[in-house]
């Protein structure tokens, strides 16, 4: 019976076309919409105009709704065996909805957020949405938040005295887990954000397309961790690369203030900031930033200090194409495989002065020959005073200047004294730890030597009696 219910539904949504609702009035799902088609719910059946002509907001959101009511079966475990994982082992608390909405490839219109209804296993896929000329300023199109959340946190507020537990959101607190986002593109129309994720964890965003916000993209805030954002394309205006409004560009394509998110193959083609890292334990690999050019004020990465003992986040295999990195007073930071293309660099900003478990390895680099070194210093708010575990080496790079924390040298003289200048090379000014010599007398000579000085990140030998020698240094700044 079940199967020819199932049979008799699937004809009757396939003789039925869409419908162009004008009603205020939420539209109602039709009788048996879901029963025995694994609770998928179609746009067709909820009305809206899938021209994107006319406001459609309410027919998605009861779209949404619909899809997001309480499966059957999780009813039955619910009345048996109360609340928690036993639905269908999701996190405690968070409700086994089990469902899919359909947008089946139309163009809505929206004039407010589309609120998704705390839960989990909720599928969102296959349409686009676009925002209305009268949509609220600085709202997202899709807003997966509690109703009742507080404001987002201003990245920039957070005292400097903040634990890592703290950032970490309270395992109880979700209202959200396993929502996916599939096959979407959103117009944000120049008015706000596109996906604002806010206590969710484990939402996947796959094969989304963003444009025209003038916000933030898709908005992860640090109540929500898990985050997957796939094969996406992220983009305030839509170009190619070289658009003669670039330098005008603003606004964030990511904000990753959760934590324990990762990106992966996601490309970011116009925007003042590529990705905003404020949270800790995210990966970014495959990611291609060519958001706005370093010259003109962008950056491609930007990873935050959000207080004491923050930070661990890992970048590899991406694409800094004429974009740049800056991370301010990185703890265990890795940046490994990438490629940073037209002068596009990384840069250590100093806030409190403190870098730690940094690695800045096997990375290319290529430029214009203009002497732009690969990984620089900003330090207008102090010195780096603190340094510890730093490597930077094994980059290949191509007209740009080379900066390691491990160097090489040769000096070939006649005299009592030979120096090696590490500055071109060395990234930390005045920073020596460790050196190793060796001297070479080409005169047969048998000299007295000894290592005089690193200081100011020179290698100074002196020999007891003159000599033609050539000397070989090896210096580390870790």
């Amino acid at each position: 019976m079940r199967k020819m219910e199932a049979f008799k539904a699937s004809l009757i949504r396939g003789r039925r076309d869409f419908v162009v609702s004008s009603s205020s009035a939420p539209p109602q799902p039709p009788k048996g919409t879901g029963n025995g088609a694994g609770r998928v719910y179609y746009m067709s059946d909820f009305g809206g105009d899938p021209t994107g002509q006319k406001d459609s907001t309410e027919h998605i959101q009861s779209l949404l709704d619909a899809a997001a009511a309480q499966a059957p079966s999780a009813q039955s475990v619910l009345s048996s065996a109360g609340s928690g994982p036993s639905e269908g082992s999701l996190t405690a608390g968070v409700p086994n909805k089990a469902g899919t909405a359909d947008l089946q490839g139309g163009t809505y219109k929206v004039s407010k957020p589309v609120q998704v209804p705390p839960g989990g296993n909720i599928v969102i896929k296959d349409g686009t949405i676009q925002a209305s000329d009268d949509s609220p300023e600085g709202g997202p199109a899709i807003d997966a938040s509690p109703k009742q959340a507080p404001p987002a946190e201003n990245t920039e507020s957070f005292v400097d005295d903040i634990k890592p537990a703290q950032l970490s959101p309270d395992p109880s607190s979700f209202s959200f887990e396993y929502i996916t986002f599939q096959n979407i593109m959103i117009d944000s129309n120049h008015r706000g954000a596109g996906i604002s994720l806010s206590n969710a964890l484990r939402t996947s965003i796959e094969n989304v397309y963003v444009s025209h916000f003038s916000t933030t993209a898709i908005n992860v805030q640090p109540s929500s961790s898990e985050t997957y954002i796939t094969n996406s394309f992220l983009g305030q205006h839509p170009t190619a690369g070289r658009d003669p409004h670039e330098r005008n560009f603003t606004g964030t394509a990511i904000n990753l203030s959760g934590t324990n998110n990762a990106l992966t193959d996601v490309v970011l083609f116009s925007s003042a900031v590529g990705v905003d890292v404020s949270g800790h334990g995210n990966t970014l690999s495959g990611v291609h930033c060519y958001n706005k050019a370093t010259r003109f004020g962008a950056t491609g990465i930007y990873l935050r200090k959000l207080g004491q003992d923050v930070g661990r986040n890992r970048i590899i295999n991406c694409y800094l194409d004429y974009s740049r990195i800056v991370a301010e007073d990185p703890l265990q930071l890795h940046i490994s495989n990438s490629f940073f293309r037209g002068d596009a660099f990384v840069a250590l900003k100093s806030i409190k002065g403190v870098v730690s478990g940094v690695n800045i390895v096997d990375n290319t680099f290529s430029g214009s020959n203009k002497g732009t070194g690969i990984v620089q210093l900003q330090q207008s708010n102090g010195p780096f005073n603190k340094i510890n575990q730093v490597v930077v080496d094994r980059n290949s790079v191509t007209g740009m200047s080379m900066k390691a924390t491990v160097a090489n040298g040769a000096v070939r003289g006649n005299g009592t004294s030979f120096t090696l200048d590490f500055n071109p090379v060395l990234l930390f000014p005045n920073r020596i730890t460790h050196a190793q010599y060796s001297l070479i007398a080409t005169n047969g000579a048998f000299p007295n030597h000894v290592l005089r000085s690193v200081s100011n990140n020179r290698v100074v030998v002196a020999t007891n009696v003159p000599v033609s020698a050539t000397v070989f240094a090896t210096v580390d700044q870790n």
